[in-house]
């Protein structure tokens, strides 16, 4: 089974092609550069060096939200353009599963935290579980959009350990030093950010569970409105 993979739900913009159990090619960015002038390149790019064939592609992982709205959007409309031209399914991948998959097989709980806004957090909260011979994601708490102050409660009363990942880490690294009671840590440079190759190596286990969508069936999930439908509906209000 061979998966293209995209990811540009934050300012990490990253395309992989994953085949089976090998990552056959990873690109990944973070750089003053908009996802509708990479995104597409960087697919070009691996494309030609690693010869892929779109028909041996067997569906597009993508990295479905929450995150950066216009990232989202960008993601979104890549990968429906692909399964359109390709005739292939989607696979839609939670962002907080794909970047807690960064960090496969810690037997601390994963806390991925992604700066919100407005005082808040896209956050979930994992643990791997061995199973056989592999490990399993397991969703302690699902990706929401909550203030920090209340994933830090829930981490606390778990008494576990926590490994904190994402761009949100560096805008509440104070915050964490005040309300958290439990021992934490941060994930290295090469596992704190988004990865196409996570959410492609996610992706081929959900396709196999049979999460998949129709191009004209899939959507990014923002889990919140954006700031334009929210001042809309601050000015409905008023009225």
């Amino acid at each position: 089974m061979r998966l293209i993979a995209l990811d540009s739900s934050g300012l990490v913009a990253s395309v992989a092609v994953v085949e089976d159990d090998l990552l056959i090619a990873e690109y990944t960015i973070q750089y003053k550069k908009t996802h509708s002038q990479t995104l597409l390149p960087m697919l070009d790019e691996i494309k030609k060096m690693i010869d892929l064939d779109f028909e041996q592609i067997d569906a597009i992982a993508v990295a479905a939200g929450p995150g950066s709205f216009t990232g989202l959007r960008i993601g979104s409309a890549t990968a429906k353009g692909l399964a359109f031209a390709m005739e292939k399914p989607i696979v839609g991948v939670p962002t907080l599963d794909g970047l807690a998959y960064n960090l496969y097989g810690t037997d601390k709980i994963v806390c991925p935290i992604m700066d919100a806004r407005r005082s808040q957090v896209y956050t979930g909260i994992y643990e791997f579980v061995k199973e056989n011979s592999r490990y399993a994601l397991h969703i302690i708490r699902e990706q929401c959009a909550v203030a920090f102050d209340e994933i830090a409660q829930t981490l606390n009363e778990l008494g576990k350990e926590v490994i904190f990942l994402g761009d949100g880490v560096p805008v509440f690294t104070d915050r964490m030093k005040e309300v958290m009671k439990v021992p934490y840590t941060f994930a290295p440079a090469h596992m704190n950010r988004q990865r196409a190759g996570s959410i492609g190596v996610l992706g081929s286990i959900y396709y196999k569970q049979g999460k998949i969508q129709k191009a004209e069936e899939h959507a990014p999930e923002y889990l919140r409105l954006s700031q334009a439908e929210r001042e809309r509906k601050e000015q409905e209000a008023g009225l």
